[in-house]
């Protein structure tokens, strides 16, 4: 049925051929993978000899798959049509196929929530905009018994999951990895690429169109002082001192994520980023214990102002529950989320991250970003809500409300040529 619905271009086809079972598509914008990648879950699922296939198309935010991915996946089986048997569930967004098989759309923004499925095939579009825990530790788990397959789409946005998937695919003889540049395709027509070029920022253009991993990520907070961390070395191993204290800020979620920082102050004015956690679902005992396993002598711990707020079951607040565990919280000051950020801009210069135990942290340091309202053509004044806020935010709470004892003023850094690990460090 989906084939006299879609007929793939001359790089689709190519795509087809040679898919393997794991395959990273890096395309410019409006290549067609969308299409592309509807169909390979339509054809998985009506060729199947399984009467339990399970498929899954997975975007970034659920309210994206519901609108761009739903009406296609309906259209290209053939809704409206007299020989369309697939029967739609709108409230699950879930396409049952006369044979059992299924597809199901999701979103990436809580992880925890995919856990539990099984899987025989799964897309991931515009990968950039997710954690790469997603894949690791949610869905790859969820295809081995039954040898599932899984397709990797998007455009570039800095060197993030997208990246990394394809750079490990390039390396490995097993998937499939392949790039798609606009200047190389011939879909959009060269005027047009002309004047895109003259009306996007450069760095823009050379991500949209041109598949640039190292382009700056458009509309991203601190993406430039994270990468003069970068050229700092700042990002490198940061040893935990156990003659000081470590102190951890948090964002606390209930369904969503609970991120915590550990930092300590250093000499000088520096700050050891020592150390990340993140997790969804849990009780604050499950982050006693973490905080307990870590060994850490603990200094001051951050959270923000809503702790106080009392919850129905219980009729105690977060920040009673967890006195009781033994953590006795500061509260953040509850601030503009704009004066928020700023004070993160004032305290990156003096970070120190260790780069593998807060390599999810930093990503979403790296990636966080202004909305872009697309009918204004400009950026808003608020951040986008997805898998970066919580961390964040967890290290916002950190850059407003932490104090050294005694109450003193944050002290800052002025100097780019200090190591807080007692060496002399080099000017990149």
């Amino acid at each position: 049925m989906n084939n006299e619905l879609y007929t793939p271009r001359k790089h689709q086809a190519e795509i087809e051929s040679n898919l393997a079972r794991f395959s990273v598509l890096v395309c410019h914008r409006r290549f067609g993978k969308t299409a592309l990648s509807i169909n390979r879950l339509i054809r998985a699922a009506q060729e199947t000899k399984r009467p339990d296939w399970r498929g899954a198309y997975i975007a970034p935010l659920y309210k994206q798959a519901k609108t761009v991915v739903w009406d296609e996946l309906k259209r290209y089986c053939g809704l409206g049509r007299d020989d369309c048997t697939v029967k739609f569930h709108e409230t699950e967004l879930r396409a049952d196929f006369e044979n059992g098989a299924r597809i199901r759309l999701f979103g990436a923004e809580n992880p925890d929530s995919l856990r539990g499925i099984y899987l025989d095939g799964v897309i991931f579009d515009e990968v950039a905009q997710m954690p790469y825990r997603v894949w690791s530790e949610v869905i790859r788990p969820a295809l081995s018994d039954r040898k599932g397959w899984g397709l990797f789409i998007g455009t570039p946005q800095g060197k993030n999951a997208l990246y990394r998937l394809w750079e490990n695919a390039k390396r490995d003889p097993d998937w499939f990895a392949a790039m798609y540049r606009a200047s190389e395709t011939n879909i959009i027509a060269a005027d047009e690429l002309e004047a895109a070029g003259r009306e996007m920022a450069p760095e823009e253009y050379e991500q949209e169109f041109e598949c640039s991993f190292t382009a700056a990520i458009r509309g991203a907070y601190f993406g430039n002082l994270m990468g003069v961390a970068d050229k700092e070395n700042r990002v490198t191993s940061v040893p935990h001192d156990p003659t000081l204290p470590v102190h951890t800020s948090w964002d606390l979620g209930m369904s969503d994520s609970t991120s915590i920082w550990f930092v300590q102050s250093r000499p000088g004015g520096n700050y050891a980023v020592i150390d990340y956690y993140e997790a969804s679902g849990e009780g604050l005992d499950h982050y006693a214990r973490i905080l307990d396993a870590k060994g850490y002598k603990y200094g001051s711990h951050i959270a923000p102002h809503d702790i106080r707020v009392r919850e129905l079951g219980t009729g105690k607040s977060r920040l009673e529950i967890a006195r009781g565990l033994g953590i006795r919280f500061d509260i953040a000051p509850n601030i503009p989320i704009q004066d928020g950020i700023n004070a993160i801009r004032s305290i990156l210069p003096a970070c120190w991250f260790d780069s593998v135990k807060c390599a999810p942290g930093i990503e979403s340091l790296r990636h966080y970003r202004r909305a872009f309202n697309e009918r204004m053509n400009d950026f808003t004044a608020r951040p986008v809500h997805d898998w970066t806020s919580h961390a964040v935010d967890a290290f916002r709470y950190f850059a407003v409300g932490f104090r050294q004892p005694g109450n003193a003023a944050r002290p800052l850094r002025t100097i780019n040529d200090y190591d807080p690990f007692g060496r002399q460090h080099e000017r990149a």
